[in-house]
């Protein structure tokens, strides 16, 4: 939502699928311009991404991996003032290029690790409104480290953003009210949710029939330690949030919890960071847009053998079941439903196999609210790879979960 997922996730590319904007999202009454533009900021959740490990806000150097390991690491830009190694010299005719475009000041094209693809869909006003603001905040003099081999060759973006890239505002959809279009406007120009709930293609654009079915993404799962994260199917599919309610969407992306889930792994910088902070009725509007996303996607479902079965209900009862129940429905501020979790029935298992290894806890920036969850303890020293492939197999299979088999070997790449 890291980043949007993220904010800037991996670097990888985005294809637009065709957006109509409507009215951009408001900061609270009575703020002034720069207000704004620090509301637009939060919004798109620019934090996380440009600034690094224990480093000053803004001042960039977050490393950034793609699934294609080959590639290497990617380093997010400092954008402070800073004349020399920040913004400091950019005018904001360049700034609005940079979003509009994906180019930057001497003209080298930029990676889709930074979301202009997404940013793309923003109005004129708010570009200007997140230069001006951008321009106050403290000017940190610190230069990124340098990028991998590969990521200085920018001229192939000139032929990526002729195949998937439309820069540009669209008019608005007709038929919608004024509240569904400021909710698209927050999640997919601002927020860019489809930067990492939309699978992609081999050449790591978005795939345009897919969107918000479930993606993948590169992130760290401890410090200096990247793995695969799936990012959920967000759309009204039964693998997806077919059972959560506009309630159950407003609440998760205002606290991190709700009846059915809590934040995990990528989407803790962006609740931590980004949406606990929108007001309330961005927030209301972010979820009327999200509830009334078609259902796509589902995953193909798979029946286990007996013994199959009876080997991953084992391995349930044993570790499990305490604190999930017997049903799969969770326990009330113990531990949220299994049953129905978008989480365990996504097509990539990646984040349900990081849950079970690495365990699952909040960030800590974010308060407890009602439905807050226990902390899930990590099970990487207590499984083998085999048994955690057959407990995921027998979760993805059961109370009517569609997911599908998890090899040890998905497991093991985890790890």
């Amino acid at each position: 939502m890291r980043q949007a997922w993220r904010a800037a996730i991996l670097v990888v590319a985005s294809s637009v699928q065709t957006l109509q904007a409507g009215p951009a999202p408001t900061a609270p009454a009575g703020d002034n311009a720069l207000a704004r533009g620090q509301y637009l900021v939060q919004a798109a959740n620019c934090i996380s991404c440009h600034t690094a490990p224990n480093g000053k806000p803004f001042a960039g150097g977050r490393p950034f991996q793609t699934p294609y390991r080959f590639l290497g690491t990617l380093y997010s830009s400092n954008i402070t003032a800073d004349r020399d190694t920040g913004l400091g010299l950019w005018t904001e005719a360049d700034f609005t290029r940079a979003m509009r475009s994906g180019v930057a000041r001497d003209g080298s094209h930029l990676f889709p690790a930074f979301p202009y693809t997404a940013f793309t869909r923003l109005t004129t006003a708010d570009i200007g409104a997140i230069y001006a603001y951008l321009r106050t905040v403290p000017v940190v003099r610190a230069k990124p480290p340098a990028n991998s081999f590969w990521f200085e060759q920018r001229w192939a973006m000139v032929l990526w953003n002729a195949l998937f890239f439309e820069a540009g505002e669209s008019p608005p959809a007709s038929g919608q009210s004024d509240e569904w279009h400021r909710g698209r406007y927050l999640a997919l120009a601002l927020g860019h949710c489809d930067a990492c709930h939309t699978p992609r293609n081999i050449l790591l654009a978005e795939r345009a029939d897919a969107g918000m079915t479930g993606g993948s993404l590169m992130d760290e799962i401890e410090t200096g330690k990247f793995r695969s994260w799936s990012a959920p199917n967000l759309t009204a599919a039964q693998s997806g949030l077919a059972r959560w309610s506009t309630e159950d969407l407003r609440t998760y992306l205002k606290t991190g919890h709700n009846r059915w889930a809590g934040t995990l792994g990528p989407m803790n910088d962006v609740i931590a960071n980004s949406l606990q902070y929108l007001a309330d009725s961005d927030i209301a509007a972010m979820a009327v847009y999200l509830r009334s996303l078609p259902a796509g996607g589902d995953s193909a479902p798979f029946t286990p053998g007996a013994d199959e079965h009876a080997g991953g209900r084992a391995l349930y009862d044993r570790h499990c079941e305490e604190c999930h129940r017997s049903s799969g429905r969770g326990g009330f501020r113990k531990a949220p439903p299994v049953a129905g979790s978008a989480i365990v029935q996504a097509r990539d298992p990646a984040s349900l196999v990081n849950v079970i290894l690495y365990g699952a806890r909040p960030a800590a920036q974010i308060p407890a609210s009602f439905y807050t969850w226990e902390d899930m303890p990590a099970f990487r020293n207590k499984m083998t790879d085999a048994e955690v492939a057959r407990l995921s197999s027998f979760l993805r299979a059961s109370w009517g979960n569609r997911g599908g088999r998890v090899p040890a070997a998905a497991v093991a790449r985890q790890r």
